[in-house]
């Protein structure tokens, strides 16, 4: 009953969290209320070149092409303006006039001479041959802002033209170029000016008002010259030019406002432009394909009259959201039916948020067109994404599973041997190499200690050059009675991983437990009594105790440290041995002899040989065993470059387990491993995965920014959809770690705070170790040294010199768009922003440096 129940409350809960879903998305596509579009357009400027055309191949629109986009033009507006008469252009009056359509003939001039002659002649053929429509002529459109020839020259192709013709001639200008062209407003009949508030880099709300602004001056300057506006408009997407954004809506408010004005003011105009353009890109930057009312599939971008919708078929993206979150939901919750209520919720707000944030890119990039280059930056930053959402979820089910599950099945603890027990016996095997030997007394000293009749102590000594360092331990070993061994080995293979290979070969006959120590691990006398009795059940291949320091004290960043190790101690592996998925550590760890051996001993190709050996046992179908109570402690990094050795070779380590071990976690195959297995080691990766393309995102970062700097024009700012998961996953990495260290560790406030500094100060290390574990394979094997004196400032910061420079390179990025006018709008501070979020992990790498060598008061 219990279980049908369960299943019922998860089925209500995923049914209202997609209803949830659905209102979200159509709170935020709430329709726009705007002023009417009139009945009729007085013009728009007219290229009917469609989406795979450029100005450099030899394609361009057929008569059939061109007649068609007349056809859908047609009682929408009054007039249409061309740029060329070249390219077939010249067929555009006879066929606009079939539609009633008059014609704002234009001709293209530009630095070739040659070419313009042609032009002008083609220009002078069309007029003669079309008399009805055509209301005005347009020789060259901004030659005099590109430069390309001079006044006098526009000015001898206008008078060519007059001298044949009646109509009105002119040619298009922006309005500074008018305004500071006054020999040429003398030679047109009319001035036919640009008015593109976007590029003046003013918010849409003040976009009108300065268009009939600019429209006075040019009327109280040359009140003599009627005014024709050929080109107003506003993009519906791209990248912001100063406080212009932009979008769809905003698109439709500037148009809707402008020819409600321009109705108002009799002023003749031109809306720039009829169909999107995506040739334009490659001149204008991005902005430059989308300032059409149509798109380049000629559908209109939102109805003429009535309401406007900020994403044009939402609920059909919203659909797919809230079948995706459904799905991943359901994969979730079934597969912890014992999650509470509350969790059940989290859960599903949290899969909720991932699904629409990932279709809500989605739809951005589908209403975008994309260049190959583009195309594989989406493919990049979607696939980043997908990280970051999985990601976000593995991190809400492991708080939901630490809050809100039921019960708890797999919770060990020491145990007291019964009567009559039978004392299995133990190989203690200590493997060693340069440690201070005061250090190892103390090891050996705490074994001797144990309170268990039946064990052996074998110190193992691989390579250490200076008998001044291992005699004296060979000497304890002989000081403290025959079950202590002491073995000297010179220029042995496999580092640690063969030290205590070579140990289990010198292992007495009877013995049945091999336990592995550090060299700095005082033990208590109780470990193998309360630890051993565990394996009378012959499905348990390795016990572990958690890692624990008696050093925590001796300094700030030892405290640190400390913390951020109990984390995964008191958390991680806690939840892990839930479900039998523990990682094995080599200090504190107890492995039956016979499944050691059965598994070819310790695996010296890996320098994380203790984690390899769990997971292959657990390919072999044995169970674990995690007791969390310290029952031994060791020492911590004295330095924070050993901090982060430490931290390298775990990552570079488990690097090499995955590419050995990859097929077992593939979901489709037959694998040795349970699901829960498969899923948390996976689980357990993925973070530093996430870590190592955070890495390769900061790059990116930075060098785009350097070319936003430098071209802010053909270069923008990606789309916020891909922007907001930084951000999202940095801010959930916070509040996850102080609700899972209030619930888990026993810590305060600010001992939390210092380990997620610890943690966080190590991001770029284990970006640095997935990626070369990931493409490498010969890395050696990294001692993490005890005992080490710690070092100066400037050793300090030599040791985090690669941090340093991302640091500085982010600090100048920030600086730079912050004072660039151009990116003062809510993109640019958006993207700042990220630098800022992707500035936090380096920051924290040199605030923990400089913890790692501030002075110890001596007390």
């Amino acid at each position: 009953m219990k279980k049908k129940v369960a299943i019922l409350t998860a089925l209500i809960a995923i049914v209202l969290l997609v209803i949830l879903n659905f209102s979200i998305w159509s709170y935020v596509n709430n329709p726009l209320q705007l002023q009417p579009w009139t009945k009729t357009t007085m013009g728009v400027d007219f290229d009917p070149m469609r989406k795979n055309d450029t100005q450099t191949n030899d394609k361009y629109p057929s008569a059939a092409d061109i007649e068609s986009d007349l056809a859908l033009l047609e009682n929408k507006v009054h007039s249409v303006r061309t740029f060329s008469v070249s390219r077939g252009l010249n067929q555009v009056p006879q066929l606009a006039a079939k539609h009633n359509l008059n014609v704002a003939l234009g001709a293209l001039i530009g630095e070739n001479l040659e070419q313009n002659r042609q032009e002008m002649d083609l220009l002078r053929a069309t007029l003669q041959n079309n008399t009805q429509n055509i209301v005005r002529v347009l020789v060259g459109n901004e030659v005099l802002l590109r430069k390309d020839t001079s006044e006098q020259q526009l000015i001898d192709y206008i008078r060519e033209v007059k001298q044949y013709e009646q109509r009105p001639v002119s040619t298009s200008e922006t309005w500074f170029n008018w305004m500071s062209h006054p020999k040429l407003v003398a030679e047109v009949d009319y001035i036919a000016v640009h008015l593109a508030p976007y590029w003046s880099g003013v918010a849409v709300d003040d976009a009108v008002d300065l268009v009939f602004d600019q429209y006075m001056q040019l009327q109280k300057a040359y009140p003599a010259k009627p005014i024709v506006i050929t080109e107003v408009g506003w993009p519906s997407d791209g990248q912001p030019f100063g406080h212009s954004i932009p979008s769809r809506a905003n698109q439709a408010t500037f148009l809707r406002e402008m020819i409600r004005r321009a109705e108002k003011e009799q002023v003749n105009y031109y809306i720039l432009e009829a169909f999107d353009q995506p040739w334009k890109i490659s001149m204008e930057g991005s902005v430059g394909a989308y300032w059409g009312i149509f798109d380049s599939d000629r559908q209109a971008k939102y109805p003429l009259n009535g309401n406007v919708l900020t994403v044009p078929g939402w609920q059909y993206w919203a659909i797919w959201a809230s079948v995706l979150s459904a799905v991943m939901m359901g994969i979730f919750v079934f597969a912890r039916r014992s999650i509470k209520l509350p969790g059940l919720l989290f859960l599903g707000l949290v899969t909720n948020l991932g699904a629409s944030t990932l279709l809500w890119s989605i739809s951005v990039m589908a209403h975008r067109y994309q260049t190959k280059l583009s195309l594989i930056f989406v493919g990049l930053t979607l696939l980043m994404q997908v990280i970051a959402v999985l990601i976000l979820l593995v991190e809400s089910l492991e708080i939901v599973d630490v809050i809100w599950y039921r019960k708890t099945v797999r919770l060990f603890q020491p145990l007291s041997p019964p009567e009559n027990f039978r004392y299995p016996k133990v190989s203690i095997h200590i493997p060693i190499h340069n440690e201070p030997p005061d250090m190892v007394r103390e090891t050996l000293e705490a074994a001797a200690r144990l309170d268990y009749p039946n064990f052996e102590v074998l110190v193992i000594d691989n390579n250490t050059k200076d008998p001044a360092i291992w005699e004296p331990v060979r000497e304890d070993c002989a000081r403290l009675g025959l079950n202590f061994r002491f073995f000297h080995l010179d220029n042995w293979p496999g580092f640690k991983a063969g030290a205590v290979n070579y140990a289990l070969e010198q292992t007495s006959n009877d013995v049945e437990i091999i336990a592995v120590i550090d060299s700095d691990y005082k033990v208590s006398p109780d470990w193998l009594r309360s630890m051993v009795p565990y394996f009378d059940n012959e499905k348990v291949a390795f016990v572990q105790s958690p890692q624990d320091y008696r050093d925590s004290k001796e300094n700030g960043f030892k405290a640190c440290c400390y913390w951020e190790y109990a984390g995964f101690f008191n958390i991680g592996m806690v939840q892990r041995n839930e479900y039998n998925a523990i990682i094995q550590h080599g200090t504190m760890t107890l492995i039956r002899k016979t499944a050691l051996i059965q598994m070819g001993g310790w695996a010296q190709w890996c320098i994380t040989e203790d984690s390899e050996l769990g997971l292959s046992l657990y390919e072999a179908g044995y169970d674990s065993v995690y007791a969390n109570k310290s029952l031994g402690q060791g020492l911590m990094p004295d330095t924070f470059s050993a901090y982060r050795g430490q931290r390298f070779r775990w990552v570079y380590g488990a690097m090499q387990i995955l590419k050995k071990h990859w097929r077992n976690f593939l979901p489709f195959r037959k694998s040795p491993l349970t699901a829960a297995q498969r899923y948390y080691f996976l689980a357990g990766w993925l973070p530093w995965f996430s870590d190592a393309l955070a890495l390769i995102f900061t790059l990116m970062s930075l060098s785009l920014t350097a070319l936003l700097l430098y071209d802010p024009i053909h270069y923008e700012v990606p789309a916020g959809a891909f922007l907001l998961p930084t951000i999202g996953i940095f801010s959930f990495k916070i509040l996850r770690s102080l609700w899972l260290y209030r619930a888990r560790v026993p810590c305060t406030i600010g001992q939390t705070f210092g380990a997620f500094l610890a943690g966080l100060s190590l991001t770029h290390t284990i970006a640095r170790g997935t990626l070369r574990g990931l493409f490498t394979n010969n890395l050696p094997f990294l001692r993490t040294p005890k005992n080490e004196k710690r070092g100066a400032l400037f050793a300090g910061l030599m040791s985090i010199r690669q941090e340093l420079v991302i640091l500085l390179a982010l600090i100048v990025a920030v600086a730079a768009m912050s004072f660039t006018e151009h990116f003062n709008n809510p993109v640019g501070q958006r993207w700042i922003t990220i630098l800022v979020v992707q500035m936090v992990p380096y920051l924290a790498t040199f605030i923990v440096m400089l913890i790692s060598i501030w002075p110890t008061k001596k007390k």
